[in-house]
């Protein structure tokens, strides 16, 4: 591991994460470091994920040439209303309150079933299917671990009307060459945390993730999340900090551009649209009363997104 006090060239330090075995969901020191972590910050490093390396490495050669597709033909798979398909840079704003513009990233989401119109149909799409599935796997392990880690069964969340039919969501991201600037509101992906339940990110080797670990203090003191071959960097969403009633802390990043391009592959795993989100059982007491009321997965996450991109129609009325 990084020692704890290493520093980024750009003056940043660099965060030392647990390496989380995933290897056995029921591995007591897996439990014990993933608790920890997400009370902490939401953020950790998963090794002996299952997953192949070289099937990941395949994932981003497919992302580097879909993004070296000329614009005009990037945009003809424009996402739609759903949120699959093609977001162009700006398209796409995390924090509002710091930002001039939007995120400096395109990127790509990919659902379930990937659609026939996607970019070179045969080869993309059984890449993206299968590693969609593997990523899954790793997802459903780590949502095993949770549990335990919340004093929850094992299996909590394997749940017929919470990850019976989870919605996973593959987004391929790409950031351009841009040195950003927080003084400036410049940002290759500004300030926020993910919406939903846990992400899986895979990153190439260029350093650029930034997480902060006190983000309800002022001001906020960010550090880099090194990169490392083949492993997964796990945040918390959202929507699992809300389940617990905050109990566990989802990981508020940032992206940070030093000039050089960067590739990144991100897993979204949420539950089912119909499933309840409320307050767990073992999170709440008199110490931490309830904090927020039920709502439907779906409702909670098509507010998120509508609030972070951009109405479709900027870009019907560009085509006028």
């Amino acid at each position: 591991m990084d020692d704890a006090n290493a520093v980024d060239v750009a003056g940043v330090p660099s965060s030392a994460l647990d390496l989380i075995d995933l290897s056995s969901a029921d591995n007591g020191r897996s439990v014990s470091l993933l608790k920890q972590a997400c009370l902490d910050f939401g953020c950790f490093y998963g090794i002996n994920h299952g997953a192949s390396q070289d099937l990941m490495e395949e994932v981003f050669v497919q992302s580097r040439r879909f993004f070296g597709l000329p614009l005009s033909e990037k945009m003809k798979l424009l996402r739609n209303e759903k949120h699959r398909g093609y977001t162009p840079l700006f398209d796409q704003v995390l924090d509002p309150a710091n930002q001039i513009n939007g995120d400096y990233k395109e990127g790509y989401y990919v659902g379930a079933e990937v659609p026939e119109n996607d970019p070179d149909a045969q080869k993309w799409g059984q890449t993206m299917e299968k590693f969609l599935s593997e990523a899954l796997n790793v997802a459903k392990v780590v949502a095993r671990i949770i549990a335990l880690a919340l004093d929850l069964e094992a299996d909590f969340f394997d749940k017929p009307e919470i990850l019976g039919k989870p919605i996973p969501i593959l987004r391929l991201l790409h950031y351009e060459g841009l040195i950003s600037d927080p003084s400036k509101g410049i940002y290759g992906a500004g300030a926020h945390s993910d919406f939903g339940f846990l992400t899986l990110l895979a990153t190439d080797d260029v350093s650029g993730l930034q997480i902060c670990k006190n983000k309800d203090a002022k001001p906020q003191a960010w550090e880099y999340v090194q990169p490392l071959k083949g492993v997964f960097i796990v945040n918390l969403g959202d929507m699992l900090e809300r389940w617990s009633n905050c109990i566990f802390r989802s990981t508020l990043h940032r992206v940070i551009g030093n000039g050089q391009g960067r590739y990144s592959i991100a897993f979204f795993l949420e539950p089912n649209h119909e499933c309840l989100v409320e307050c767990l059982p073992t999170c709440m007491s008199e110490e931490n009363p309830l904090k927020f009321p039920p709502i439907l997965c779906q409702t909670y996450l098509a507010q998120r997104y509508g609030d972070t991109h951009a109405d479709l129609d900027v870009y019907r009325k560009e085509e006028v």
